[in-house]
């Protein structure tokens, strides 16, 4: 297979996933607690201090804000006007953008599996491919979450953000193919976390626009909540002399012209600093305050406040392995929309797109382009114009029938394998070192090779027959799509011959990583960081498996679902005051 075909391949694995078609301009709420961190007073006071707006922050400090003085500070900026993340058709923009304004912020793990982060109002929510579904009932049970607020929560965040896909026929071909080979029942379409297939929501609406938890902001009480962007928090401030624990009571955070601010809690002890800056965040911020592995901060000349040996372990990413299907006839563009929840660990999904970027005749490719994915293994020194002209010229050689098909991927269930976070420096704005050890333990690589055994028979399938060429065989599918540079892994000679190394070798992330402060080891039950007094972490850094079929659904309730347990808890204790 010759460069151009392998690095078309290499774009579509990215793109198709996050493209939907074009868009008319979307309306742009007008809030004004949202401000520049560059105005922000050199200090200030608030009831709570939420790090990060992303998909748990912005729940939680619109539910916080209907009593309370609420903070929140964002390193990135707003997503609403921004045609990179709201209109899907430059979708693939918003990951190519390296620079330091981007919404993401790739990196690259120890793994070899390039990967990316928000940095923006909204977190992951601004940058996914859409897909909505809730949590199972055992994983709510086995968090100790109240179900009924759980169900609750739920319902607000989908007042807002959720809707039902308009399912195509390429959909309907693997949703038939998926029945076909028995992953039933067929549930229809339905938010829940049910055996079998299903039709899951989107965020995405009928006009193509996307929803993201900043629209949860317009729940918010507006003269109680100050949104600042572009903050980067850089430590959290402890209370320390006379007290037996360290009492979280600040945060000192940096505006975009270097200028360091100063927030703090009003006085009382109901007052609390809560941390919701993601996976990585979380943990890297927590580190960088002298709460984490002993050893590890001395080396970076942090001053220990806590020897926290946990923080940052225990960080998993759900590896994701993929089979590109070129088709015979025209496919409408699609996201994910239709999952086969499987009893052997796997979840199996599925993107396509009608001549993805509109064909060779589209001068930039769209998704396609060669700034985007064909050369995202270059290091972008090396991606010079000259490069980049010389892969467009190749892309522009290709028949038009070679951007014509879908994917149909397999995502591994928790996952069981697990690894760990350190910081590189102490800049906040560098990402942190991860490695998440894919496929360390065996069990998901079982899964793994189900699950491509699922893909093959569903291309096999009497529902997707039409969508396939006859003439390829599923050795060759497996050897085209593993000869796309989609990470930084050596590749083997004919992988169609090993399912395992296939999985090994063509491993990619679909963003649903999580851990490094986990309940029970960083937080408790109630997410307050053990060790310490008025701080908590409340997102999928707490989490021990990636919930559901994709964790946004169930990050944005337990913004919310936290948020309403904080209120009420707070009003518990004024009456027995009281009283």
């Amino acid at each position: 297979m010759g460069f151009a075909w392998r690095n078309f391949f290499s774009a579509a694995l990215t793109g198709i996933l996050l493209c939907h078609g074009c868009s008319s301009a979307q309306k742009v709420p007008k809030f004004d607690f949202m401000r520049n961190a560059a105005e922000a007073p050199a200090v200030s006071h608030y009831d709570y201090i939420i790090v990060g707006g992303g998909t748990a922050g912005c729940p939680l400090a619109a539910t916080l804000s209907e009593n309370y003085k609420v903070l929140m500070l964002e390193r990135g900026g707003s997503p609403f006007g921004n045609s990179n993340i709201t209109n899907l058709s430059a979708f693939g923009a918003a990951l190519a953008d390296l620079s330091e304004s981007s919404p993401s912020q790739r990196f690259v793990s120890e793994d070899g599996v390039i990967n990316a982060r928000a940095r923006v109002l909204g977190g992951g929510s601004c940058l996914n491919a859409g897909f909505y579904s809730r949590a199972s009932l055992d994983y709510v049970r086995e968090a100790g979450w109240d179900a009924k607020l759980v169900n609750e929560s739920y319902e607000w965040v989908e007042r807002v953000v959720a809707f039902e896909p308009r399912m195509g026929k390429w959909q309907s071909a693997v949703r038939g193919g998926l029945v076909d080979v028995g992953v039933v029942p067929d549930n229809g379409f339905t938010y829940d976390h049910l055996y079998g297939t299903k039709v899951g929501g989107t965020i995405f609406d009928r006009h193509g626009h996307r929803h993201t938890a900043a629209d949860l902001l317009t729940y918010a009480n507006p003269p109680n909540l100050t949104l600042f962007l572009y903050a980067t928090a850089h430590t959290i401030l402890f209370q320390t002399k006379g007290r037996k624990r360290p009492r979280a009571h600040g945060v000192v955070f940096e505006d975009s012209k270097g200028i360091k601010h100063r927030a703090y809690l009003r006085n009382g002890p109901e007052s609390e600093v809560i941390i919701s800056a993601g996976c990585l965040g979380s943990p890297q911020l927590l580190m960088l305050s002298g709460l984490g592995p002993a050893q590890h901060l001395k080396a970076h000349n942090i001053t220990v406040l806590l020897d926290q040996p946990m923080v940052g372990q225990r960080v998993s990413d759900n590896p994701m392995n993929a089979v590109f299907v070129p088709s015979p006839v025209s496919v409408e563009v699609s996201l994910i929309e239709v999952v086969g929840i499987t009893h052997n660990g796997t979840y199996i999904e599925a993107a396509s797109g009608e001549s993805f970027a509109g064909g060779p005749s589209s001068r930039d490719f769209g998704m396609f382009s060669p700034k985007i994915g064909q050369l995202s293994t270059v290091p972008p020194k090396q991606r010079t114009p000259e490069a980049i002209a010389e892969a467009w010229e190749l892309m522009n050689k290709l028949d038009e029938a070679a951007f014509r098909g879908g994917f149909i991927l397999e995502k591994i269930m928790g996952p069981l394998s697990s690894g760990h976070l350190e910081l590189r420096t102490r800049d906040p704005n560098d990402n942190p070192s991860v490695t998440f050890n894919y496929f360390k333990d065996p069990t998901d690589l079982h899964r793994c090779v189900a699950g491509i055994n699922i893909i093959r028979r569903i291309i096999e399938s009497k529902s997707f027959a039409r969508f396939r060429y006859q003439n390829v065989s599923m050795a060759t599918l497996l050897n085209m799509t593993a000869s796309a540079p989609i990470n930084l892994l050596p590749k083997h000679d004919n992988l169609s011959r090993s399912t395992e190394q296939y999985c090994r070798d063509t491993v990619m992330t679909i963003w649903h990583y999580h851990g490094g402060c986990q309940t029970g080891s960083v937080v408790d039950s109630d997410y307050k960081v053990l060790g310490v007094d008025s701080l908590r972490v409340v997102d999928g850094s707490t989490f021990h498996d990636s919930p559901g079929t994709n964790p946004q659904a169930t990050v944005m309730m337990l913004g919310r679902y936290m948020g309403v347990r904080i209120l009420r808890e707070r009003f518990e204790r004024s009456t027995e005051k009281i009283t």
